[in-house]
């Protein structure tokens, strides 16, 4: 296969229409908690904000500066976050982890719109970006958890 068709297959019409069409991209008022992380080796950063309510995402907002890959997670993870638990969301993120750096399944609904990035496994370079969504939602959900 040609690097041309490998980046085809990365960059489907999926993953780029998951990107166009991010949702949740406002960013809150006032929100619980917010995190911004950064993936160092490519520069994307995504800043979340979330409204905790007992210990379920009640509201969340995002800005996202990634590429189409990060862009995807984040709009896959931003469409399915409100209204799900603390543990739903950690181990959403673990999920993804697993299926990108091990061969694992992909990630459980209401985060299995997530597969669609299966073909990044083989680009480990591209593995923070896709994470950072989670990434910074996590750390948003620690700093609420810890101040509260």
């Amino acid at each position: 296969m040609t690097a041309e068709n490998d980046m085809m297959k990365l960059y489907s019409q999926r993953i780029l229409a998951l990107a166009a069409d991010m949702t949740r991209t406002a960013r809150l008022d006032a929100p619980t908690a917010t995190a911004k992380k950064r993936a160092p080796l490519c520069g994307s950063t995504v800043t979340v904000d979330v409204i905790l309510t007992d210990g379920t995402v009640s509201d969340y907002g995002q800005d996202v500066k990634a590429c189409a890959l990060g862009q995807a997670a984040a709009a896959v993870v931003g469409g399915a976050i409100v209204g799900q638990p603390v543990e739903v969301v950690r181990k959403g993120r673990d999920e993804l982890m697993a299926m990108l750096k091990a061969d694992g399944p992909v990630p459980a609904a209401p985060f299995d719109g997530l597969e669609v990035l299966q073909p990044a496994k083989e680009y480990k370079n591209r593995h923070a970006s896709i994470l950072l969504a989670f990434e910074a939602t996590i750390a948003a959900i620690d700093h609420a958890t810890t101040a509260a």
